[in-house]
């Protein structure tokens, strides 16, 4: 029984870790809304259906003052969460646990301190299958900053 505690203590670990990891980001001088027009355009010109579209710098800074900040961290942070049925499956196939990574999410936002650019970008995903899920999203995201 404690082996399998220890197992399954280190797998979270690892997973955490895996999940922890740095994103990949690249920067552009288009406008956010550009740029957000350009990855709706780019998810959908797929034939994939966005699941939802979540505002966190809306939030951030609609709750700052009530939490007793006076920081703004982003001036525009919108994330896009979608979940190709096939490509899923085929992760999931391979490893049913992979479905905690899903949906797959791009971020797109503005700091303050330099809103004439935009970042755009998405998680890193374990070796293994989760990286064909992660070249995808690289290819939508390189296309919308004009590097594919």
């Amino acid at each position: 029984m404690k082996a399998i505690l220890t197992a399954t203590i280190l797998a979270a670990f690892l997973a955490a870790k895996a999940v922890a990891a740095a994103p990949v980001t690249y920067t552009t001088s288009q406008s956010f809304e550009d740029v957000a027009f350009e990855l709706e355009a780019a998810i959908t010109d797929r034939g994939l259906v966005i699941d939802s579209v979540s505002h966190p710098g809306e939030m951030l800074e609609r709750t700052r003052a009530d939490l007793g900040s006076d920081k703004t961290i982003f001036l525009k942070a919108d994330i896009y969460s979608f979940c190709p049925a096939s490509l899923s499956r085929k992760v999931m196939e391979i490893d049913p646990l992979n479905i905690r990574f899903c949906p797959y999410g791009i971020f797109v936002l503005q700091y303050p301190q330099s809103p004439e650019k935009t970042t755009i970008g998405y998680n890193t995903y374990p070796e293994g299958p989760m990286k064909e899920v992660e070249a995808l999203l690289d290819s939508i995201v390189r296309e919308v900053v004009g590097l594919d």
